[in-house]
């Protein structure tokens, strides 16, 4: 009988509770947070933030600290610095890692001290000839332009030649008549003069010379002189990824060289499913190894990440005998900047917003 009593006490006391919490929520003004959800807010559900990324690169090579002027190094970071910020404020504000990534690399190739339209350095008949390369990893788009001798921005023709010529490379002067066609800015080519790259240029010949001759003249010939890239890579909030690549090529190629930047899945390549990649270094020996390609199969096929797909292309690389060095996203916002050379100049944006910006290793 006790028994009874208690556990009917005990079912009209949790019955009184219950009543009274319904009063309260029912006494709680619409679209105010209830008690409940006040006590308790690790029990709510909370909006998720989107990831976004992006990273640079300005070439990689023998660049030495001890070599570098102070005023020098504050100019290529400040070039680094320029470029972060175009791609980012697009990202920032939700736009497209396509957008972002051309925006990037459009600084670098408008900069000087960078191998890449306004920058890039003399073939051996002394004219500048520049390739780019861009890719969209949600679809598979690429556009790709080489041997361009007018055109001030070249990753901008390769994103036109993705987006509206229905081919993926278009040359020389078959790219600067569609560029035209388009109403695209071609400039006349003293615009791509600038003394150093023809210093440059003069210095390796005059290498080649003295040792043709034999007189055994010693000249210092730094990767600075000879090649050099620009590129980007990026991951925007709707988790499409997407890389752009720019450069000159190196000093003293034959005219009508063609490097890695272009080669969609060598020195270019995204995919949604695992990165987006753009190298720079010995563009044959990137050639050969398929680089940008290589690294996507090995985390798509061998299950292997960001980090250690990227290590071993460039590993690859440096068996072939090549040196340089590469940028890459994943589709997790994960980045990687391996290189093996000196130094390599490269950027991204951490997760918290903040640039970072390194030259040497």
């Amino acid at each position: 009988m006790k028994l009874a009593v208690a556990f009917g006490a005990n079912c009209f006391f949790a019955f009184m509770l219950f009543s009274a919490a319904a009063s309260a929520l029912a006494e709680e003004p619409a679209g105010s947070l209830t008690a409940a959800a006040e006590k308790y807010p690790e029990n709510q559900p909370r909006m998720e933030t989107k990831k976004f990324g992006l990273v640079i690169h300005g070439g990689a090579g023998t660049i030495e600290r001890t070599k570098m002027t102070p005023e020098k190094e504050r100019e290529y970071r400040a070039g680094l610095e320029r470029a972060l910020t175009a791609g980012y404020e697009i990202l920032k504000r939700a736009g497209s890692s396509i957008d972002a990534t051309e925006a990037a690399v459009r600084v670098l190739e408008d900069d000087p001290h960078f191998n890449a339209g306004k920058g890039s350095v003399f073939t051996s008949a002394g004219t500048n000839e520049m390739d780019a390369a861009i890719m969209d990893g949600k679809t598979l788009a690429a556009g790709a332009v080489a041997s361009l001798k007018h055109v001030k921005n070249p990753i901008s023709l390769a994103r036109l030649v993705m987006e509206k010529s229905g081919h993926v490379m278009i040359d020389g002067e078959g790219a600067e008549a569609f560029a035209k066609e388009n109403g695209m800015e071609l400039v006349d080519p003293k615009y791509f003069f600038t003394q150093e790259r023809w210093d440059a240029l003069q210095k390796i010949k005059s290498a080649e010379k003295s040792r043709t001759s034999g007189a055994g003249k010693a000249f210092l010939i730094t990767d600075q002189d000879r090649h050099g890239t620009v590129g980007a890579v990026a991951l925007d909030e709707n988790g499409n990824l997407a890389a752009a690549t720019s450069t000159g090529g190196t000093t003293n190629k034959r005219p009508g060289r063609v490097g890695d930047s272009p080669i969609i899945g060598a020195g270019t390549y995204a995919n949604n499913a695992t990165c987006a990649v753009s190298a720079t270094g010995d563009g044959e020996y990137f050639i050969r190894a398929s680089v940008g390609h290589d690294m996507s199969a090995l985390m798509e096929y061998w299950g292997l990440s960001l980090k250690e797909a990227a290590q071993t292309v460039l590993d690859k690389v440096a068996k072939l005998g090549g040196t340089g060095g590469l940028i890459a996203i994943d589709h997790q916002g994960n980045v990687t900047l391996p290189f093996n050379t000196a130094g390599m100049y490269r950027g991204y944006v951490d997760p918290n917003g903040k640039f970072v910006l390194e030259i040497y290793k």
